[in-house]
């Protein structure tokens, strides 16, 4: 039987509801539900929560994001629009409680706005015309109550949005379950990265990486992009964007996948972190013995505990350093300088292939 997943839409469109909404209501009386326009042509009705009048010329309505079957933080959270009409034509937008400030150059928003990327923007915008009498205009404020505790959930805090969400959405749209979503939420790293000037961009898979990234060897927060699982995309959008050097560290339960030419890292799509452990640790001088246990190990750091064992640990994993360069090098078509760097959870530097030893890239990040 075929298994039919619910489509949700975008923080920019509950905004956008809710906006035209509260138009509704300070100009005529309120409504349960406004049909809103989205930037691909697609119009589809939207549930408002409430909507009630504060004076002769200015409304509220409160919008519940729907993300359908999407994993997503914002999910059931409340978007308010507060609207007060106008005599001048112009719709003004700005934020209020719970839209988080940008602070931090490369982002869609210019430091000090409120994260209202432009396309809910203009998604809010043709909402409330619609709703607008004529010669009328319209003073929007977009607020989100619990948007402050949400935001704690994303990566605004890294991406520099303060205190609260952003209003994102590019079509209006949520896809059900999208890895595409989440794979483009990364990507805005490497953009706040590249407006701080930094020349090397330090690659790290999460929060692991990132914390060994910044306690270890001193890097910037400004400089570190975590990958998450999708280390092969976001090597392919650093090509996108032209950087030309990259460190790529991190947990070797990670970081030893891209030796197998596994991209993308998570446990579902490929998993041969054993294979590649023992395989490199048998060239290095491993017994069968030793590369038998290898295969047996129930995770990387037991694999690694092994290895220290039998005094192999720094030969296996520098071999298996410069593999991964080289199959991450061929990967970008060796249009970015790579240096690997592969690190026990405690931070303890297990390998490295050549361009790292010898170059140490992290010293000099700007």
């Amino acid at each position: 039987m075929a298994r039919f997943l619910k489509y949700g839409i975008t923080t920019g469109a509950t905004a956008a509801a809710a906006a035209k909404a509260a138009t509704i209501a300070a100009t005529a009386e309120p409504v349960d539900r406004v049909v809103i326009p989205t930037p691909i042509g697609l119009r589809f009705e939207v549930p408002i929560k409430s909507s009630r009048k504060l004076t002769a010329d200015s409304a509220e309505a409160t919008t519940v994001k729907d993300a359908g079957q999407d994993i997503d933080a914002t999910d059931k959270m409340e978007i308010t629009a507060t609207v007060k009409l106008t005599d001048d034509g112009k719709i003004t937008i700005k934020s209020g409680t719970g839209i988080g400030i940008v602070t931090k150059a490369g982002l869609q928003v210019a430091i000090g706005e409120g994260a209202i990327n432009p396309v809910p923007k203009t998604m809010i915008s043709e909402a409330i015309k619609e709703a607008l009498p004529p010669n009328r205009g319209a003073e929007v404020l977009i607020s989100a109550p619990e948007g402050a505790n949400i935001t704690k959930k994303t990566m605004n805090d890294k991406l520099g949005i303060k205190g609260g969400v952003s209003i994102l959405g590019t079509t209006g749209v949520v896809k059900p379950l999208s890895l595409e979503a989440c794979r483009r939420s990364l990507v805005p790293q490497i953009d706040v990265a590249l407006a701080r000037g930094y020349k090397r961009i330090l690659y790290v898979p999460g929060n692991i990486g990132e914390r060994i990234a910044k306690e270890k060897f001193g890097v910037p927060e400004d400089a570190i992009v975590q990958t998450g699982d999708f280390v092969g995309y976001m090597l392919d959008k650093a090509v996108d964007k032209e950087i030309k050097e990259i460190i790529l560290l991190g947990h070797s339960g990670k970081l030893v996948k891209l030796a197998a030419n596994i991209f993308n890292t998570h446990h579902k799509v490929g998993d041969s972190r054993n294979e590649v452990i023992a395989s490199y640790a048998g060239a290095s001088g491993a017994a069968q013995k030793t590369i038998t246990e290898l295969l047996e190990a129930n995770t990387s750091d037991e694999a690694t505990a092994i290895l220290q064992n039998v005094g192999l640990t720094e030969a296996t994993y520098d071999r298996i350093a410069e593999r991964v360069h080289q199959r991450v090098s061929d990967r970008v078509e060796n249009k970015i300088k790579i240096s690997v760097v592969i690190v026990a959870m405690d931070g303890r530097v297990l390998g490295m292939d050549t361009n790292a030893r010898c170059n140490k890239p992290w010293q000099n990040l700007t």
